[in-house]
This record gives C-alpha cells, sequence and structure tokens, in this order.
C-alpha cells in the first residue's frame, strides 16, 4: 500500500492530542513521521484542520424501510429532471436522491463530507441479510447495524415467563446474544419499548410503566431487561433506545422514567429531540430540553443522539409503527406505508415537510439546538438528524455551523414562527462549539460509543481514516466540502470529488451464548416464523459475500468488571 505524509496541518484529534504536526500514513494506519523517511505522497495541509473521518452512528442506509422510503418517494429521485441526469465522474454510478437517496449516492455524499463510517439503527433478525447487502452496496463507508429486540413476540413472551424477578433472565441474555451472533449486528435497538407489538393488539399507546394488554409486561422492564443482558454480555454499544410516546406533547415524562428504569446500566438514547416535549404554554407544547439536559448531565452512563429536524422536505421512516400510524394523518404528500413484519417489529413510513412558520416544527428546530448546547460533556453527545426522520445527513455542515456560530443561529431563529422565536430559551444560549468539541460529536464519540478504539482519532497505529478541512470562517463551507479525504490510506475524495470507490468493512460483535437457547428459538421460529431456524443466522462467509467481499472488522466484547 502507498504512504502519505499531510505537512503542517492543525490536527483536532481529542484522543490523540491536537496541535500543528505531520501526520504520517503507512499500510493504511497511521505511523509516526521520522525525519528523512520517504513517503509516496506529500501533502502541505497548513492552513487546514485534520480530523479522523466522520463517523455516524445513527442512519437510516439499509433495510426494508429503507428501500419502501425511496419507492414512496420517486419524486426525490427525480428531483424535476427527465431524464435522471448521469454523474460527471466517471467513477459514479448513477444513483440519485436526498431524503432518501440510492445506496451509491449515500457513500459518495458522506465521502464528500468527509465521513467514512455510518451505521444502520433497526435491523430485523429476519432481514439481516438484506440490510448487509445494501449496507455493503454503498462505497467507501465502513457499516454496521443494530439488531431489532424488544417488541419481538419470543422476548416479550420470555420476560412475562419471568415474572417479576426475572427467573429466567439467562435465558434472555444467551437470547440477545444468539441474536445479535445470528444478525451478524453491532448492539441491540429497541424501539417503542414492547409498543410495536401492543399496537398489534390495538392498543393506540404504551406509556413506561402501563402493561402491555397481552403479555402484561412493561416498557420499564422490556428496557432494563435489555439494558442488563449487554451489559452483562459486555457488548461495548449500549443499548440503543428509541422511547416511549415518541412525537408526543409531554413525552419528556416518559423520557426521564426510562432514564429511572435503566437503575444505573449504560444506555444511548437515540434521536432525542423528538422525545423532549413539554405541555406548558397556549398550544400545550413546550420544549423540555432543560429538564433533558439536566437529566444527562447527571447521568454519566448515559449517552444521546439529537435527531436534530432540519427544514425542508425529508420521509421518516422507522419501526414505530404505533407513532407513525399516528402521525399518517399529517403525511406531505399525502400518502404513506405501515408493515407488520412477522411477530418481530414493525415498519412505518410517512413523508414529510419541515416548515419555518410552523410553531411545532420550528419549536422541534429549537429543541434539538437547546440540547446540543446544554449538555455539558461532549462526550456524551452524537451529531445526527436521525436521516432522514429529521432531515438528510447532507444537512450536517449546515447543523455544525449552527452550533459553531452563535450569530449565524440568531439570524436563522429570526425567520422562525414569530412565537417561538420571541419566547425560546434558545436566543439567550450564548455557547458555541469548538473545532475540539465538533470533532468529538462527530467522530470520537461515536468510536468509544461503539467499542472501536482505532477509530475516530488519529494516533499512532489507528486507522487512516482522514479528513482535511480547509480553514474557515463560514464552517458550513468548510465542512461541506474538505480538501482531502482518506479512508485506510486511500484519498477516495478531493476537493469535493470521489476519487476511488474502494469496498467498506463490516463492523459486527459477537458475545458469547449458552447453545441451550437454540432449543426455545427453533421450536419458536419453526412454529411462527416464515424463516426456517437453520437459514437464520449469517456465517462469516455468507457476511463476506453480502458485503461485496469487504473486511470483516470483529469488534471485542468486554468481560467482568470491564463491562
Amino acid at each position: 500500500m502507498s504512504s502519505v505524509i499531510l505537512r503542517g496541518g492543525t490536527v483536532v484529534d481529542p484522543i490523540g492530542g491536537s496541535g500543528v504536526r505531520d501526520l504520517a500514513v503507512r499500510d493504511g494506519r497511521i505511523v509516526a513521521p521520522r525525519a528523512g523517511e520517504r513517503y509516496d505522497r506529500e501533502i502541505d495541509a497548513a492552513g487546514c484542520v485534520v480530523m479522523a473521518g466522520g463517523i455516524d452512528l445513527h442512519t437510516h442506509i439499509g433495510g426494508g424501510k429503507v428501500n419502501l422510503a425511496r419507492l414512496l418517494m420517486a419524486e426525490d429521485h427525480r428531483q424535476g429532471v427527465e431524464p435522471i441526469a448521469l454523474p460527471g465522474n466517471a467513477l459514479e454510478l448513477a444513483s440519485c436522491g436526498t431524503c432518501a437517496p440510492g445506496t451509491l449516492a449515500t457513500g459518495y455524499r458522506y465521502v464528500e463530507m468527509g465521513y467514512t463510517a455510518a451505521f444502520e439503527p433497526a435491523m430485523v433478525p429476519s432481514n439481516a441479510r438484506h440490510a448487509h447487502m445494501e449496507m455493503g452496496d454503498v462505497p467507501v463507508l465502513d457499516h454496521g447495524a443494530y439488531v431489532m429486540l424488544g417488541s419481538d413476540e419470543l422476548f416479550l413472551e420470555l420476560l412475562a415467563q419471568g415474572g417479576p424477578d426475572l427467573k429466567n433472565f439467562d435465558q434472555i441474555r444467551d437470547y440477545t446474544a444468539w441474536t445479535i451472533n445470528a444478525s451478524k449486528a453491532m448492539g441491540v435497538k429497541v424501539v417503542n419499548p414492547g409498543g410495536i407489538s401492543a399496537f398489534k393488539f390495538n392498543q393506540r399507546k404504551l406509556d413506561v410503566n402501563e402493561p402491555h394488554v397481552h403479555w402484561q409486561v412493561t416498557p420499564r422492564q422490556v428496557v432494563h431487561a435489555l439494558a442488563r443482558a449487554l451489559k452483562e454480555l459486555g457488548v461495548p454499544h449500549p443499548l440503543h433506545i428509541h422511547g416511549s410516546n415518541l412525537g408526543v406533547a409531554g413525552n419528556i415524562r416518559s423520557t426521564l422514567e426510562t432514564i429511572e428504569a435503566l437503575e444505573g446500566l449504560p444506555a444511548h438514547l437515540t434521536h432525542i429531540q423528538f422525545h423532549a416535549y413539554g405541555t406548558e404554554g397556549p398550544k400545550k407544547f413546550s420544549s423540555a430540553a432543560l429538564q433533558l439536559a439536566e437529566a444527562v448531565n447527571a447521568n454519566p452512563q448515559i449517552s444521546i443522539d439529537v435527531g436534530q429536524i432540519m427544514f425542508g422536505q425529508t420521509v421518516t421512516a422507522s419501526g414505530d409503527t404505533m407513532r407513525q400510524f399516528a402521525q399518517s394523518g399529517l403525511a406531505n404528500p399525502r400518502k404513506w406505508v405501515g408493515a407488520d413484519i412477522e411477530l418481530m417489529a414493525g415498519c412505518g413510513v410517512v413523508p414529510f415537510r419541515y416548515r419555518e412558520q410552523s410553531f411545532v416544527n420550528a419549536l422541534q428546530w429549537v429543541i434539538g439546538l437547546e440540547i446540543f448546547l446544554l449538555v455539558k460533556n461532549p462526550w456524551q453527545v452524537v451529531l445526527t438528524t436521525d436521516h432522514p426522520n429529521g432531515g438528510p445527513f447532507t444537512s450536517y455542515p449546515h447543523l455544525i455551523r449552527l452550533l459553531m456560530d452563535r450569530s449565524f443561529r440568531e439570524e436563522q431563529l429570526a425567520k422562525l414562527h414569530p412565537e417561538v422565536a420571541a419566547n425560546c430559551a434558545l436566543k439567550s444560549i450564548t455557547r458555541e462549539l469548538t473545532l475540539e468539541e465538533i470533532a468529538i460529536l462527530t467522530r470520537a464519540a461515536p468510536a468509544k460509543l461503539l467499542g472501536l478504539p482505532d477509530r475516530g482519532q488519529l494516533g499512532v497505529g489507528a486507522a487512516a481514516d482522514i479528513a482535511v478541512y480547509r480553514e474557515k470562517a463560514d464552517r458550513e463551507s468548510m465542512f461541506r466540502t474538505p480538501e482531502w479525504v482518506f479512508k485506510d490510506g486511500v484519498l477516495v475524495a478531493q476537493a469535493g470529488r470521489v476519487t476511488a470507490t474502494p469496498v467498506g468493512g463490516t463492523h459486527f460483535v459477537e458475545p458469547g451464548y449458552d447453545p441451550i437457547i437454540e432449543k426455545t428459538l427453533r421450536r419458536h421460529w419453526q412454529d411462527r416464523a416464515a424463516i426456517a431456524f437453520d437459514n437464520v443466522a449469517i456465517t462469516h462467509d455468507e457476511l463476506c459475500s453480502c458485503c461485496n467481499g469487504g473486511r470483516l472488522l470483529p469488534a471485542a466484547c468486554f468481560s467482568g468488571d470491564a463491562a
């Protein structure tokens, strides 16, 4: 492999150390530069900011619901052009879309912004092959996924059988581990705990302490059991929680009750902006960002991603059938899709347009920014828009400018619904995030939360995933088009143009479990599922094939006290 040295750039690396220095790459890894050593390529990075490649912890890029979103939003792919314009870059194959872009366009657009890894947050076990094949079709990016548990009928049945003392916890833990192994996942995602199943029994809501009408278990029990299982298994990424009552006024109570239900166990609360709403004011809809931030600040074992909304057209795609059904009347354009996925999960796809002059949408925009700026420890926060739910990932540079530039933020605030602009707490928040904090939110924190010690940093031995940005006062322009982007030491983009399209690797974990659980699983799959049990688990060879021959990147599980 080739060698590269970046001379004189300002390295911003919260883990490996920041400062003006040379950065050397050999055989796909960061190495210590040595005087007089020859390199295949030398780059003058003076006047540039050098960061590790970006890592998107939560972005919907593969799986059934993503394809449904693409099919539903055909106009998003045409963008008024007939016939569809072909790319001008010979390295790029035809692919398009903004709200729900095709797999190829997803990779191209991420790399052009300096991102080198992305993680799909909602993979269903019965659909895992499809999800891996789609992610494998995304060029350049390393990838992984979190498998969905907590609304599947077998988990709820086991939880109900265990009783208040959860006497069968070993069974639940082994089921969790088997599912992660079989689907080659990076962790576990729970969506509206128990709520997807409850919706099938005609429940239209499920509060944290409310029993499932059939199984008589509560979301509190679901969350605690899964969080405990992952901790005991040593899975690096804590339980990824899409909480109860998404989008409902007053749902801050559900969010705080979910944190209480964890009883000190680590967890990651995802797209938290959609779960931080109060009921104050004449419209009975208000920001609860301060309450949420206080809870996160008081619980260092909790991490969050924000799910910032961005104004304009998007499409919401979620496993939360209960909440997507409730929101379907607000679809824009007026069409939507809902689906049941056997006895495991659900799916709802609802197009939506966020408008600056809508009181609710404007307040949602404000709430997300307030959360970013009120949480004290940047290591507990990850930058996301919950692509495409809050907005497309291509809006990240704009979001970064909002967080770093108070005057720009105030200009945008003035364009909003006047009641929101006049009364929100955001207008009095003076904090501006630093480059170091942006590097944490977009690189270092995601890598740490995923248990990837050689990613998200630029220390010696780290993977040579590097983004080099020309220093500019306009942070949106700066972060939109890096000067150079390297993936494993290979130059993959330069000045906004893709220069190489290597196949990305697949991250996954393989926690141990007692194989006796397979007797229970075999009975369940044979009696109730459409896929034969012997065909469920994905082997290493098959995973490699699914992912276009990309490298397999197993992450280590912790054990004992380290967990």
